[in-house]
């Protein structure tokens, strides 16, 4: 990982920035249980800084069973208790409780797979931005993919984590025209 490299602005303020950045955000991710990882994380972060989610990922991934869907759709209120009791994650009851929730919705509303659902939202053409301030906190297409998520169920994802999770996962590439990262 060089230090030295030109990066979108928001990614060089920590190690842990740094390395997501360059070995994570933007890059097409698929599966399942990825997928179901990044949303749960989006989730978390809303109204926090992702630093804190970064920070905490190994804990989370811990505490929620690697993200397995059937694993976390069998959690029970012993677990939720459990989760809010610690202190390595964020511990906010309705986020955990919408975790949860939205592995059971996955598990029972989703048949064609998360996989599918959630690219299906990727736009065909997507304007790389120049400069940080023309990245878009939302799009159409995060609209109407949080709008299919709630209609099926899934909690804490509006557009914007929708466009979060987009950018995170690859169906939009949000990386600078100055960054080493864009091309």
């Amino acid at each position: 990982m060089s230090t030295d490299r030109p990066r979108c602005g928001w990614a060089t303020s920590a190690p842990e920035y740094v390395a997501y950045h360059d070995d994570e955000w933007g890059r097409p991710l698929h599966g399942e249980q990825a997928l179901f990882e990044r949303l749960s994380l989006e989730a978390f972060q809303s109204g926090l800084s992702w630093l804190i989610i970064l920070r905490k990922r190994p804990a989370f991934r811990s505490a929620f069973a690697g993200f397995q869907i059937d694993a976390v759709a069998e959690f029970a209120d012993a677990d939720v208790a459990r989760l809010l009791a610690d202190a390595a994650i964020v511990r906010n009851r309705a986020k955990i409780e919408a975790t949860i929730s939205n592995a059971r919705a996955i598990r029972g509303s989703i048949p064609e797979g998360l996989d599918t659902l959630l690219w299906s939202f990727a736009p065909a053409d997507h304007p790389r931005p120049a400069t940080l301030a023309d990245v878009a906190s939302t799009s159409a297409e995060a609209a109407v993919m949080a709008k299919e998520l709630k209609r099926r169920g899934l909690r804490f994802v509006g557009p914007t984590t929708a466009y979060a999770l987009m950018q995170a996962t690859g169906m939009v590439d949000d990386h600078v025209a100055s960054c080493w990262r864009a091309g």
